[in-house]
This record gives structure tokens, C-alpha cells and sequence, in this order.
């Protein structure tokens, strides 16, 4: 794809006639005002916003954000790779927040303090991004990772909110933890990962599987066939944008405007009317983040 190309936002698609929500979007790290995200999504049916916080700044832009537009909710939380950050440092500044000192376990109470804080107000409706990642965080950071994932589940049982789950190449653990500590009543795996079977033991648990544009890459044989299995009535759709854009605007910015994209592939495996699909989605979006 020419540079030209990649810079160049993706056309609108075709409007849904059913609206839906982008479950798990970063307006934060998107070009556009928050205002034009709204705009243009709202203009394909795309008419509500879960914006994710993923370190404390960025949960308190989300909470923020969330109180000034009726179409945006908002989650708070430290990322699975921000907790080691901030327990361990980081010299070479790959974070937004730049070189980061070690502050040890008890700049991470500080912080998820602050997470606890944020998760007491009303236009908060979910914590999260939390959870394990296991490919860009090696073994010296999983202790962190797990702590922060465990009190995070606390928090959001506490304040009865819906836990946002990311989970990338540590599926078995995530699965055990939330096990050992009790899951909370609604919990979103956020751009699910996991195969057929894994869909299965989300399913049985009651856990929400929320799709995002890489469901339409070449190479997602394995979370289709999850989707296949996963029940409608536990399907959330989602941009993580501006990452994983959907084909064929692959490597372009991703934006909660090209969620109809995502959706469309989603009914094309689930074999459902378009329409169909979205009231669903519609539904489980409003239940699982509860407004």
C-alpha cells in the first residue's frame, strides 16, 4: 500500500439500519476531535461509545470525556503492560508517558488507588483494559501483571461494574484467575483472541466475546470459527481503534466509523440478517456496560 494510501482515511460504508456501539474504542489516540468521532460514527449508525482508559491519565480523560457526551461511556484501568511499567520502570520510553522510573508495588497500590477513585462515578461504566499480555511483557513483569489483573477484579465487583478483559497469549491464566478470584457479573473479553473451545468456556460462564477488525483478516480462520460458536446473545462488536482496522483498509488509522465493516463480516460467519445481528449486539453492548 502506497504511503498516500495509508494516510488517507477509509471511505464511510454503507449505514446501518440498526444502531450499535463501538464497545471498546481509544478516541484519545485518534486524529479526529471527539466531537467529528461522534459525528461521522453517529452518520453509519454507530451512535454510542465506550471510550477505555489503559493508564491513569488516560482513565481520567475517559471519565472526562464520558460526563461531557451522553454518547460516550467510559472504563478506567492500568493496562496489563502499564502495571510493570510502573512497578519495574521502563528506560526506553515505548509507553506515551516516555522513560518511566521503577516505583515498585507501592506506586502500583498508588495508582490502582486512583483507578478505584475513578471507578466510583456514574458515567464510569466498566474497568478495564485489564487482564494479562504475555507477548509484549516478559516473565520479570507477569508478577505485576497479576497483581494489578486481581485488583482490578476486586474493584470492579466492588463497584459493581463490568470488567474489560485484555488478554493476549495468556488465555489459561486469565481464565484461572478470574476463577480463583470470582468473576464479576458482567465481564467483556475485549477483542477476543481465544479458538472455538475457549469460546465455549466463555459462554458457559456467561462472559461477553467482543470482535474487532482482525476477525476480517486472511489469517483469522481460528476467530472465526470462535465466532461461530460464540452465542449472539454474548456478542459485542468493537474498532480498538485506531488499531486493528478492518479489511481491506488494513494498516490505515482505524475509527468507530468503520465498525459496519466489522459487523458485516460478523454476520457473514454467524450466517444472520445484518439487522439482526446489530439488535443483538445493540442489546449486549447496553447490558453489559449497564446504561
Amino acid at each position: 500500500m502506497a504511503k498516500q494510501d495509508k494516510d488517507t482515511p477509509p471511505p464511510l460504508p454503507e449505514p446501518l439500519r440498526v444502531p450499535v456501539a463501538d464497545s471498546h474504542t481509544h478516541l484519545d489516540m485518534q486524529g479526529a476531535t471527539v466531537e467529528e468521532a461522534l459525528a461521522t460514527a453517529a452518520s453509519v449508525g454507530v451512535t454510542t461509545l465506550v471510550q477505555v482508559g489503559c493508564d491513569l491519565s488516560g482513565s481520567r480523560w475517559a471519565a472526562d470525556t464520558a460526563a461531557a457526551h451522553d454518547a460516550v461511556h467510559a472504563t478506567v484501568a492500568l493496562h496489563p503492560n502499564e502495571a510493570p511499567r510502573i512497578v519495574l520502570g521502563e528506560p526506553d520510553g515505548w509507553s506515551r508517558q516516555g522513560a518511566r522510573r521503577a516505583g515498585g508495588d507501592a506506586a502500583l497500590d498508588e495508582a490502582l488507588a486512583e483507578i478505584d477513585r475513578l471507578a466510583a462515578l456514574p458515567q464510569v461504566r466498566g474497568v478495564g483494559e485489564t487482564g494479562l499480555d504475555y507477548f509484549r511483557t516478559g516473565p520479570d513483569g507477569v508478577a505485576a501483571q497479576e497483581r494489578s489483573f486481581r485488583a482490578h477484579i476486586e474493584i470492579a465487583k466492588r463497584h459493581g461494574k463490568a470488567l474489560v478483559i485484555h488478554d493476549r497469549e495468556a488465555h489459561d491464566d486469565v481464565l484461572r484467575i478470574l476463577r480463583e478470584e470470582g468473576a464479576p457479573d458482567r465481564v467483556v473479553f475485549h477483542c477476543y483472541s481465544g479458538d472455538a473451545a475457549m469460546a465455549e468456556v466463555c459462554a458457559a460462564a456467561g462472559y461477553f466475546m467482543s470482535f474487532a477488525g482482525n476477525v476480517t483478516f486472511k489469517n483469522a480462520g481460528p476467530l472465526r470459527e470462535a465466532l461461530a460458536v460464540a452465542p449472539p446473545e454474548l456478542l459485542l462488536v468493537e474498532t480498538d481503534a485506531p488499531f486493528l482496522t478492518p479489511a481491506p483498509y488494513r494498516g490505515r488509522a482505524n475509527a468507530p466509523y468503520l465498525i459496519p465493516l466489522t459487523l458485516r463480516a460478523m454476520a457473514d460467519v454467524k450466517d444472520m440478517a445484518e439487522d439482526a445481528l446489530a439488535s443483538a449486539v445493540a442489546a449486549n453492548t447496553a447490558r453489559a456496560f449497564d446504561y
